[in-house]
């Protein structure tokens, strides 16, 4: 997470408190019965077919946990390890459901002998406080009605990813290991970055349009996307800070922007009230950011500078809905992530990659770049070798092999990506937007 410059001194013991809300769910948390959902909320838990295991059928528990829906699922043959599946951001729906693991995971580790098991968390929107207190809670459940994990991992995708990481930090000593994929690694960056996209499309196209108004998609965003043409000099400029906010040139950089352009233009609008987690954007802040290329307009000198709307939520080391991830890991993690996603941009994997080298822990962290522009687009042959690769690593195995993040030449390099890139993939999805690996 990028530090700020300036201590905020009104930020004292304030700085441990919960995000706005997060009172009332907890004190309706001691009053309804942990086996029915919050107030404001339903269960979709449909029963779950249990998978064949050398044509044995799990065993499958489902049921609500702590205000959470729940999916338990343990092969004939236990290991002994468990594998925690935290899943990404659901939006305002007010239905709690569960995903299974993707991307062949849930076959592949019952196969193996692990069990897993999924919440649904025992809320929605952008919040990572619930799924963070509910995974940890689904695991102390299993223990009581499965049996005490040798081991446990954590993985999740996106917001899960997130999940993924403060989780670890949250709990030191209880995850064995983790694997976040396409996750939301810089923790308060990611908004950061879809400020900066607005902010710098403002600027550029000289569209005042900050606090965004109600009309905002009908009335800014329309001129912006005239004046911006990627074709004109001030468009190629915005091309080319959106592609450096995102973790800098890369192969299928110019792909990308195209590809995620409308749709970053439709995720701004006004603060309509309500909790952090259904306006996590007010952690976002463009103060001290600096923006490159710099002409042929000095966008640093002419973008409005905007300070985060909650500090408090911004700067506490607290659980919150938008937590803050530090980098100060203790076990193995392996990371995947999409080179030209820019939902959640491959920086994310920089900033880690510098929280956690920050706290000299890099020996405890291999990332890897797919390369695809989708959102979670990974092959299950992607996600296959990485928890293999981890499993190995968690029991005992050489550290495996992963990609440097950082070094811009490196990641420039037109065959940046390739190494762990599925290569029976390439015709699926939006991987033939990349040249083909050699």
């Amino acid at each position: 997470m990028r530090r700020p410059s300036l201590v905020l001194c009104a930020l004292t013991l304030a700085a441990a408190l919960l995000v706005p809300g997060a009172g009332a769910a907890a004190d309706a948390r001691t009053v309804v019965p942990g086996d029915q959902p919050l107030p404001g909320y339903t269960v979709d838990n449909p029963p779950l077919p249990p998978a064949l295991v050398d044509g044995r059928p799990a065993r499958v528990l489902q049921g609500v946990h702590e205000h959470a829906a729940y999916v338990i699922e343990v092969p004939p043959r236990w290991n002994g390890g468990l594998a925690m599946w935290a899943h990404g951001f659901r939006g305002a729906t007010r239905v709690l459901s569960v995903d299974p693991p993707g991307y062949g995971l849930r076959q592949r580790l019952l196969d193996q002998g692990y069990a897993w098991a999924a919440s649904s968390y025992y809320a929605n929107d952008y919040d990572v406080r619930a799924g963070v207190v509910s995974t940890r809670a689904l695991a102390g459940h299993f223990a009581r009605v499965v049996g005490k994990p040798k081991r446990t991992f954590i993985a999740g995708v996106s917001m899960g990813g997130h999940i993924t990481a403060r989780s670890i930090e949250q709990y030191p000593g209880f995850y064995d290991a983790a694997m976040p994929m396409c996750g939301v690694l810089g923790d308060h960056e990611l908004f950061d970055f879809f400020l900066d996209f607005h902010l710098v499309a403002q600027d550029l196209a000289d569209v005042p349009a900050y606090p965004f108004p109600a009309d905002y998609a009908t009335s800014a965003v329309p001129k912006m996307r005239e004046r911006l043409d990627p074709g004109s000099a001030v468009g190629a400029q915005f091309r080319d800070i959106v592609i450096n906010q995102g973790g800098g040139e890369r192969p299928g950089a110019d792909a990308a922007f195209a590809y995620w352009k409308d749709f970053l233009f439709g995720l701004a609008g006004p603060d309509e009230g309500g909790s952090l987690a259904q306006q996590p954007g007010r952690v976002g802040t463009n103060v001290g950011t600096r923006y490159a290329p710099s002409s042929p307009v000095n966008v640093n000198a002419t973008v409005r500078r905007v300070a985060p709307e909650d500090p408090v939520a911004r700067f506490t080391r607290g659980l919150t809905a938008v937590a803050s991830v530090s980098g100060r890991i203790d076990v193995p993690v392996l990371s995947l992530h999409d080179l030209g996603d820019n939902f959640v941009p491959f920086s994310m994997e920089q900033h880690y990659f510098k929280d956690v080298a920050r706290h000299g822990r890099t020996k405890h962290l291999v990332q890897r770049a797919i390369r695809a522009v989708g959102h979670c687009e990974f092959s299950d042959a992607e996600a296959g070798a990485a928890w293999d690769d981890l499993v190995r690593w968690q029991r005992g195995g050489p550290r495996p092999a992963g990609d440097d993040v950082v070094t811009r030449s490196v990641v420039a390099d037109p065959r940046y990506g390739c190494r762990f890139t599925d290569p029976s993939a390439y015709s699926t999805g939006t991987r033939p937007l990349f040249p083909a690996c050699p």
